[in-house]
């Protein structure tokens, strides 16, 4: 029977701040692949001397594809000292695209309106050139089923995994909303810090959550940096 003996720990990991998060207030950075800041790739290091100390030993790490998630992921590997480990590189686990609120200010485009509308449609709201909430939730957790909850050839066997991911904000929010079922309204006032780790065990009783949101190698700062849109 699929799941009887079958645990998979996952490990759900924010990249490190990028340039478009050190710009506050925007709506979507100017550039969708941003790059680290100096600062970011100071967490991402910390994040991977956390994960040594813990002794979490991961059986499978995966990055979304874009430059800051796979600077992050090298950077935490070379934390754990493993500088020289391999990693599977997923599109699926990219960030919400929203390409016609690239570079503008929440102030501009948050409009009464827009926030109305927002409300209205929830989860099937999509901003200008983007796509919405329940679309990345289906394309991230389409791949997160495929890959690992109801891969038939993996998740019949008698195995335990631990499984690091390390994503987005946004992206994150919507697969949590999936785990957890909480209400859409919720999705986005659900704080996720620069390299913060949520963790979630999926087994044959189902979905449990051991943590959210924990950023203590960050000396205890945990800014989120999002913003709330609805």
């Amino acid at each position: 029977m699929i799941h009887q003996d079958f645990k998979c720990d996952l490990f759900f990991i924010r990249h490190g701040e990028s340039e478009s998060n050190a710009t506050p207030g925007m709506a979507a950075g100017s550039n969708y692949d941003a790059p680290l800041t100096p600062r970011g790739q100071q967490q991402a290091y910390l994040l991977g001397e956390k994960i040594k100390r813990q002794e979490w030993e991961f059986d499978r790490i995966y990055s979304s594809s874009l430059a800051r998630t796979v600077h992050t992921t090298k950077l935490m590997l070379e934390g754990m000292g493993q500088k020289d480990r391999s990693f599977h590189k997923v599109d699926a686990i990219i960030e919400q695209q929203v390409a016609g609120w690239r570079g503008k200010p929440i102030s501009e485009v948050m409009t009464n309106e827009v926030r109305a509308y927002m409300s209205t449609k929830g989860r099937d709201f999509v901003g200008p050139d983007g796509e919405s909430i329940r679309e990345v939730q289906r394309r991230a957790t389409n791949w997160l089923e495929d890959e690992l909850i109801y891969n038939r050839e993996l998740a019949s066997k008698p195995i335990s995994l631990k499984v690091a991911i390390v994503g987005h904000g946004n992206t994150s929010r919507a697969i949590f909303q999936y785990i957890m079922g909480f209400d859409d309204r919720l999705t986005y006032r659900l704080g996720i810090g620069n390299t913060s780790i949520s963790r979630f065990v999926f087994d044959k009783s189902g979905w449990s959550v051991l943590s959210l949101n924990d950023a203590t190698h960050l000396d205890g700062s945990q800014d989120s940096n999002f913003e709330v849109r609805s």
